[in-house]
């Protein structure tokens, strides 16, 4: 892309790197797309790599709105070792062998963390507590609880169990494991409770996010790659893989583009966010149903 093409609008797949958080990854962006309209809807652990999606000038707007509640990672969970951040980038707090840890118990720990269940976040997280970010908190040293909170597990599944030797000398087994589940779900927290229901410990020491919501690994692009070549999806793209979608003839387009709320087709009815297109199959709008009628929730003329 040249100074002076216009930066496209739309969506930016981000195959994210280890090491970045996703602030970095946006920082990145900006100078990559060379604008300062670029955002990202939901974060990734800097240890973590794979998908995170990010919004470039006016698909920002759209960030907010992304049902992007459901997620897949594979990951590598090693039993017979705590770590005070529940990952391989916290010190060693706790180490037991587990090498008699059979796998019927193992399945059975996963049972128990699989469905809808109340997951307590890691202390060190950018969860706030009373307005102060838990990680901050955890790093002063204080002490304090973090509330329970629902999350979905709705798979869990473990591929194979590798028996391994950790550096201090302990008898570990590392499980590489695949996970589906709602937003806000920690997977190191899954970590840390598999191994603290089998007596042994646990942490996560790799992890890496396939999907969220519609957006695949098969879709996203190291950040050399986009350095080399910017791959956008078109904002309007990017809205019908993501939303109902609602065709309008061109008058109403013009009233809905102007904020009139017009009736929505009973089909919409508790939909969520929906796109409206024009006959000419130009992304508008996204309004939602209230009381039968079209609020607008982002307009994109």
């Amino acid at each position: 892309m040249t100074q002076q093409q216009k930066t496209p609008d739309g969506l930016v797949i981000v195959d994210k790197p280890s090491g970045f958080t996703s602030h970095d990854v946006v920082a990145k962006m900006r100078g990559i797309a060379k604008t300062r309209r670029v955002g990202h809807a939901g974060t990734l652990d800097p240890m973590a790599t794979g998908v995170l999606v990010l919004g470039v000038e006016r698909a920002t707007k759209l960030l907010g709105h992304l049902a992007l509640t459901e997620k897949e990672y594979l990951g590598t969970i090693r039993l017979g070792q705590n770590t005070l951040t529940d990952d391989a980038e916290g010190e060693l707090t706790s180490s037991a062998d587990a090498s008699k840890v059979t796998r019927d118990a193992i399945d059975a720990g996963i049972a128990q963390l699989s469905g809808d269940i109340m997951q307590v976040p890691s202390k060190v997280s950018a969860i706030k507590i009373n307005g102060v970010r838990s990680y901050k908190r955890a790093r002063e040293g204080e002490d304090f609880e973090i509330p329970a909170r629902p999350v979905r597990i709705s798979s869990f599944t473990v591929y194979d169990v590798r028996e391994a030797v950790a550096e201090d000398g302990t008898p570990v087994l590392d499980l590489i494991v695949s996970v589906v589940c709602s937003s806000g779900t920690y997977i190191r927290a899954l970590a840390r409770d598999l191994g603290a229901g089998l007596g042994v410990g646990g942490h996560l020491t790799a992890l890496r996010r396939t999907r969220v919501g519609p957006y695949k690994l098969d879709s996203a692009r190291t950040l050399d790659q986009l350095q080399e070549e910017l791959t956008v999806m078109p904002v309007a793209e990017a809205a019908t893989s993501a939303f109902p979608r609602w065709d309008v003839d061109t008058k109403r387009a013009q009233l809905l583009v102007n904020g009139v709320r017009l009736e929505m087709p009973e089909e919409y009815t508790g939909a969520g966010a929906v796109g409206v297109f024009d006959p000419e199959g130009r992304f508008l709008a996204l309004v939602e149903e209230q009381k039968g009628k079209a609020k607008s929730l982002a307009v994109f003329t």
